[in-house]
Order: structure tokens, then C-alpha cells, then sequence
């Protein structure tokens, strides 16, 4: 099994000993966005909805210089401050996915990375 580490200078830099996303047999797993602004690495928006743009933009620089669209995303994972923020991120989430319909774990943590609100990884499928 080969493993590929990916960058993208799209989406903000890794904070830590981790890549963006690993490609491995013919699949992509990316590591969890953030509402970080990809330049300033500054947060973006305050509520919900604001960050959950921002977030769904950089998982789409991340896919995207993978060769991948959300469409071929198989599996997410949408990690919440607050269960109650639940209807403003899924509503942002249905818009930027469309048609598609991953499989979707969604939870709700004690804490995420620069006190955000929400925080989405994927699993997608290359090529």
C-alpha cells in the first residue's frame, strides 16, 4: 500500500504533525477543517452558518486539489460545538453538497481547535 501526503496552499496549512489529506488505495482522507481563513489562518464568522462556509471551502481546496468534487465524497463527519447549531450547519451543508448524500456521522464535542463552532472531515473516493 502506498500512502501520498497532499498540500494545498487553497486551504489552510496543517497546525500540527498531520497533512491536509493522505491518499491510499484509491481513496482520499482528508484531516478536519476549520473555519480558518487560508492565507491569514485567522477565524471566519461567528455563527454556525458563517463557519460552516468556510469550512465546506476549504474541505472543496482540499478535494479539489486531489482531483475530487463532493460528489465523490462517501463518508463525512461534522464535529459540533453545540448540538443546537445542528439545522444552521445542515442547511449550509445540503446547499454546498446538492445532490449528493454521503454517509454523515454528526457529533457533538466539548471543545474544537481556536473555540470554533463546527469542524467536517471526508472520506472520498479519487479518480
Amino acid at each position: 500500500m502506498s500512502l501520498e501526503t497532499l498540500h494545498t496552499d487553497a486551504a489552510p496549512a496543517a497546525i500540527g504533525p498531520y497533512a491536509q489529506a493522505v491518499k491510499a488505495n484509491g481513496m482520499l482522507f482528508t484531516a478536519g477543517q476549520i473555519p480558518l481563513h487560508p492565507e491569514t489562518l485567522e477565524v471566519v464568522g461567528t455563527t454556525v452558518a458563517e463557519q460552516t462556509e468556510q469550512v465546506l471551502s476549504n474541505l472543496g481546496a482540499v478535494l479539489a486539489a486531489a482531483g475530487c468534487t463532493f460528489a465523490q465524497v462517501i463518508k463525512t463527519t461534522v464535529f459540533l460545538r453545540d448540538m443546537a447549531d445542528f439545522a444552521a450547519m445542515n442547511e449550509v451543508y445540503a446547499r454546498v453538497f446538492g445532490d449528493a448524500r454521503p454517509a454523515r456521522s454528526t457529533v457533538a464535542v466539548a471543545g474544537l481547535p481556536r473555540d470554533v463552532r463546527v469542524e467536517i472531515e471526508c472520506i472520498a473516493l479519487l479518480g
